[in-house]
């Protein structure tokens, strides 16, 4: 696919002195959106490194080099939270955790356009080069995508690259506004940023890490055990700058969980552990967490996540209410994730009204009360050419048939 004309830019402008970030963050407050891109390595550390941050404006394209000698990003704070001017990213989230690590703060505000695309109907989690051939026609270069951006100095064939991520952004940003805004679905994006906008998403609570992990039990005593051990890992992956996985892997974690070795050759012999480690500090220190873990008395152990109480809901209705799900997301035109999570439908399979996203505010009209009206047996599927359509049962209902006609 050959690359459509743009905007023409003058070359990137790339920052390395304090004076110069300055200069250019004071200019790009005056808009009111620059677009925003970041490129980090994390492959070896726990914190995202930042290495170049990249701003597009009007009429320039900053490429900030987070890694030159003395510069202050202070002046980058600043204008991301300046509550003038709109940050735009796309799949802002590893971003906005660099950006709440350096300054305390998520950018405000903010809009991310793949949010915004899976509200325009462009699909689940649609990726940037898709976009942008989408809206704009051109053609994004992905072959500096795994660049080492740490080496210095950057070549032109990265710093080309980089300039490519915010400038194209612009066009797709303003092309889905203007749909957004036709459709009235603006609000929808703003109820999606929530999340997104929240600090607490960003950051890790080493207390609560043990649920991200596959139990092997749901006995509270090998729970505790396991809580205290993933908080350990994570506070010691934080401290060492190290990726948890390379500390100590899920596996050995769980391993040691269930077994709670109290000596060093108890220690020794957890598969995945190297005799180094558990002899040096690392190991002295698991020991001492594993003891202090069996002294936590039975009423202060996390219970087992048990499974929700009551009926099972029926496969058949499940899936039935899938196919409702993707027939009513495709005529709105809008992605089936944001509107309704697998444990929405099982929940409205067996709830008369549980409290999910599907049954508030923009999803309740797109597919909340269709998914009541189908299981209370008011309206069922039918297939009409390629498309799957509502029947509706009770010629009382005509009422309900006129309203839904009315918003189509």
């Amino acid at each position: 696919m050959s690359r459509a004309p743009r905007h023409h830019f003058p070359p990137p402008n790339l920052i390395t002195t304090t004076e110069d970030l300055d200069a250019a963050c004071r200019r790009l407050r005056q808009l009111a959106f620059v677009t925003v891109d970041t490129e980090f390595i994390r492959e070896r550390t726990y914190w995202p490194e930042l290495c170049v941050v990249q701003l597009g404006g009007d009429d320039e394209v900053a490429l900030i080099d987070a890694l030159a000698p003395d510069l202050d990003l202070a002046p980058l704070g600043e204008l991301l939270a300046d509550p003038a001017v709109t940050k735009v990213f796309h799949a802002a989230r590893q971003d906005i955790e660099i950006f709440v690590l350096k300054f305390g703060d998520v950018p405000r505000p903010m809009f991310d356009t793949q949010v915004a695309a899976m509200v325009a109907g462009f699909g689940d989690q649609v990726g940037y080069e898709a976009l942008v051939g989408g809206l704009t026609g051109g053609a994004i270069d992905k072959a500096h995508r795994f660049s080492d951006w740490s080496v210095r100095p950057l070549s032109p064939a990265q710093i080309a690259y980089a300039a490519d991520d915010v400038t194209y952004l612009r066009e797709v940003y303003r092309k889905l506004c203007a749909r957004l805004q036709e459709d009235d679905r603006l609000p929808w994006v703003a109820e999606e940023m929530a999340v997104l906008t929240d600090p607490a998403t960003y950051r890790a609570v080493p207390e609560t890490m043990w649920q991200r992990l596959r139990s092997r039990s749901t006995s509270r005593r090998y729970l505790g055990m396991l809580r205290a051990l993933a908080a350990w890992r994570e506070l010691e992956a934080q401290r060492v700058n190290i990726p948890r996985q390379r500390l100590l892997r899920d596996e050995v974690l769980l391993e040691l969980a269930a077994t709670a070795p109290t000596t060093v050759e108890a220690l020794a012999r957890t598969r995945g552990l190297s005799r180094g480690f558990v002899e040096g500090p690392m190991g002295g220190a698991l020991l001492a967490v594993i003891e202090a873990a069996k002294q936590v008395p039975n009423e202060a152990l996390p219970e087992a996540q048990t499974e929700r109480s009551g009926p099972r809901p029926s496969p058949a209705l499940v899936a039935l209410l899938k196919v409702l799900l993707a027939a009513k997301c495709e005529q709105h035109h809008v992605a089936a994730r944001l509107v309704a999570s697998s444990d929405d439908i099982e929940r409205l399979a067996v709830e008369d009204s549980p409290d999910v996203p599907a049954l508030h505010g923009w999803r309740l009209r797109v597919f909340g009360e269709d998914a009541q009206a189908l299981r209370h047996g008011k309206i069922a599927l039918g297939v009409d050419g390629r498309q799957v359509r509502l029947v509706y049962t009770f010629p009382a209902m005509a009422g309900e048939v006129a309203e839904h006609l009315r918003r189509g």
